[in-house]
């Protein structure tokens, strides 16, 4: 910059808290302001999920603990559904668990945080989305970022089969 008394002065008069040293941000100083802006920028995107799929994604119908079939009214086996775990029915965006032997429950396959779909069921319902879990025993919010459990469904048992809606 070069240094003559009408730059100073314009400088001076555009934002009156600069020093009545050289006037020019320091090396430090914008690389920290340009550390800072980048870390923040990275943090907000990283809450940002864009374009929420509108259907599941092949990762809720394929794998373990997921599978096909448990549409609203279709049977599902009871057999299908592990005892302290559970199983994805990607179709009718539903969860099926089992917590103990012979007590089922049931609950929206979508996770309450940005709307994804869970992907896996072990001893809790997960989201890989933003790794929120759910308790198979009544979809409570286990681990965050999800706000609220997952909505519950009703399940009626009738011999070796059940029913979802």
């Amino acid at each position: 910059m070069i240094d003559t008394p009408y730059s100073r002065e314009t400088e001076q008069s555009v934002n009156p808290h600069l020093a009545s040293g050289d006037g020019a941000l320091s090396r430090r100083s914008m690389i920290i302001q340009g550390g800072l802006a980048t870390a923040a920028l990275a943090g907000l995107s990283a809450c940002t999920n864009y374009g929420a799929p509108a259907a599941p994604s092949a990762a809720a119908s394929s794998g373990a603990g997921s599978g096909s079939g448990g549409g609203a009214g279709a049977a599902i086996k009871t057999a299908e559904i592990p005892v302290g775990g559970g199983k994805i029915f990607a179709d009718s965006q539903s969860v099926v668990t089992q917590p103990v032997k012979g007590e089922f429950k049931a609950f929206s396959s979508i996770c309450t945080h940005q709307n994804c779909p869970v992907t896996e069921v072990t001893d809790t319902i997960n989201c890989n989305c933003h790794g929120s879990k759910f308790s198979i025993t009544d979809g409570s919010v286990v681990n965050p970022p999800a706000p609220t459990p997952l909505p519950a469904k009703t399940v009626k048992v009738d011999g070796d089969s059940l029913t979802v809606s």
